[in-house]
C-alpha cells in the first residue's frame, strides 16, 4: 500500500513538474527592453495605423498586435506581442496620441454679390464643416447690411475643437440693379447641347457602355426610340426625400420608366436622392429602396445620391461621420444581395467624400476628366439630347473593368 502511495505522489511531482514547466516557459512577460521606439508618436485621426508604424527596432518580431482606434482623439495605450531575441513571448507597451491637424473646410468665395433687401443670409449660404467636429465655431466678423448699398469687407473664421482655424478675407457687394429702357433686346443664342450620337462615336468601346440616367423631369420617355439611339443602359431615379428629416416620395415616374427600359432590355440601375443626416435614417431609405425595385431585375449598382449640402450645416455632422451615413446606406445595399455606390461630383468627391470606400459614380461635365481616383461610370454632361427625350438628359458612360477608364 505504501509503495502505491508513493508511486502516486511520484506521478503528481512528474505531473506538477511538467505543468510548471509549460507555464514557465509560456508566460507572457512585460518587456519593453527589446524594442525601441521612433520619436514621433503621434498619429492623425482616422488614419490607418499599426504598432509597426511606432516601432524603430526590435530584436525579434511581432506576433500579435491590436486593431488600433484612430477613430477618437487623445492619448491611447497600446500593447503588443513579441519573440525576443531568445524567443520568448513578451509583452510590449506604450501610448500613442490621435491628433486632429486639419482645418475646417469652408466653402467661401472671394466675392459676393447681392441686390438691395435680397433675402439672403452669408452664414447659411457658406459651407462650414470640420473632419472631426460634427459642429465646428464657424462667423463672419464685420458687419453688413444686405438693405444697404455698399462694398462690405468681411473674415470668415472656423475654429475645431483641436484649435485648427481657418481664415479668409472676402467682400460683399450690396448694390441697386440699373435699369435700362433704351437697352437693345439681344437675339437668343442657339441653346448647346451635347448630341448621344457623338458621345457613342467618342466614348463606345469594347470597355464602355453608353447610357443616361432619368427622373420625373424628363418627362414621358419613349424608351424604343432611346434604346434605337444606341443606349444601352438607363440609371432610374426610384425617388427622394422631402428635406432633413422628410418623408420618402417616389418619383411619380419610376413606375412606368423601370418598366419600358427593361421592356426594352435596357440594363437599369437606381438613385436615390437623400437628405439623410444619421446612419440609421440612411438604412432606413436603403430598405425603403429594396421594397420598391424587389420586383424588378436591378442589374446595374443602387446609388446614395447626397447633394443636399445646402442644408448640411444644420445636420451637425462631421465629414467622417456625413461617410459613415453614405456607408450605412450602402452596407444596407450590399446585404440585400445589391451593390450600392456613391454619387458626387468631382470637387465633393475630392474635398467631402474624402474617406468613403465604395465604388464612385463620378459626375464632371467635361470632355475628358481629370479625376485622379477610380470610378465605375462617369456622368460626362446634363445637357444630353437624345431621340425618345424632350429635353436635356445627363448621359453616362459605364465601365466594365473600372481599373482602366
Amino acid at each position: 500500500m505504501r509503495k502505491k502511495v508513493i508511486i502516486i505522489s511520484l506521478i503528481i511531482v512528474i505531473i506538477l513538474s511538467i505543468i510548471i514547466f509549460i507555464y514557465l516557459n509560456n508566460r507572457i512577460i512585460d518587456d519593453n527592453s527589446g524594442f525601441t521606439l521612433k520619436d514621433n508618436l503621434k498619429t492623425e485621426v482616422y488614419t490607418k495605423a499599426n504598432i509597426k508604424d511606432y516601432i524603430n527596432t526590435i530584436e525579434g518580431k511581432i506576433i500579435e498586435e491590436p486593431k488600433i482606434n484612430t477613430k477618437k482623439l487623445g492619448k491611447q495605450e497600446l500593447t503588443f506581442i513579441y519573440l525576443n531575441k531568445d524567443n520568448k513571448k513578451r509583452r510590449g507597451t506604450f501610448e500613442i496620441e490621435i491628433v486632429d491637424t486639419e482645418k475646417p473646410l469652408v466653402w467661401i468665395n472671394s466675392n459676393y454679390n447681392s441686390k438691395v433687401g435680397n433675402k439672403i443670409t452669408l452664414e447659411d449660404d457658406i459651407i462650414c464643416v470640420d473632419n472631426y467636429d460634427n459642429k465646428p465655431t464657424c462667423k463672419i466678423e464685420g458687419t453688413y447690411d444686405i438693405n444697404t448699398k455698399g462694398t462690405y469687407n468681411l473674415t470668415y473664421i472656423a475654429k475645431d475643437s483641436s484649435n485648427n482655424t481657418f481664415q479668409k478675407d472676402f467682400t460683399l457687394t450690396v448694390y441697386e440693379p440699373v435699369q435700362n429702357s433704351n437697352q437693345t433686346p439681344q437675339t437668343p443664342s442657339e441653346p448647346k447641347y451635347t448630341d448621344f450620337k457623338e458621345v457613342l462615336n467618342n466614348y463606345k468601346n469594347e470597355n464602355t457602355e453608353i447610357g443616361i440616367d432619368v427622373s420625373k423631369w424628363q418627362g414621358n420617355i419613349d424608351f424604343t426610340k432611346v434604346k434605337s439611339a444606341g443606349a444601352e443602359f438607363v440609371m432610374i431615379r426610384v425617388g427622394s426625400q422631402k428635406g432633413t428629416k422628410g418623408e420618402y416620395i417616389i418619383d411619380p415616374y419610376f413606375k412606368q420608366n423601370i418598366e419600358n427600359a427593361l421592356k426594352n432590355n435596357l440594363k437599369v440601375g437606381i438613385y436615390f436622392y437623400s437628405y439623410a443626416d444619421s446612419k440609421k435614417e440612411a438604412k432606413k431609405q436603403a430598405n425603403w429602396i429594396i421594397k420598391q425595385i424587389k420586383n424588378y431585375e436591378i442589374k446595374l449598382p443602387i446609388v446614395f445620391d447626397f447633394e443636399s449640402f445646402d442644408a448640411f450645416n444644420d445636420m451637425n455632422l462631421s465629414l467622417f461621420g456625413l461617410n459613415e451615413v453614405a456607408e450605412s446606406f450602402i452596407n444596407t445595399i450590399n446585404n440585400a444581395g445589391y451593390e450600392g455606390v456613391l454619387y458626387g461630383s468631382k470637387n465633393y468627391l475630392n474635398a467631402i467624400w474624402k474617406y468613403h470606400t465604395s465604388s464612385v459614380w463620378l459626375a464632371h461635365y467635361t470632355d475628358q476628366t481629370d479625376y485622379d481616383k477610380e470610378y465605375f461610370m462617369w456622368q460626362m454632361c446634363d445637357d444630353g439630347k437624345i431621340d425618345g427625350i424632350d429635353g436635356y438628359v445627363d448621359i453616362d458612360i459605364l465601365y466594365k473593368n473600372s481599373s482602366e477608364n
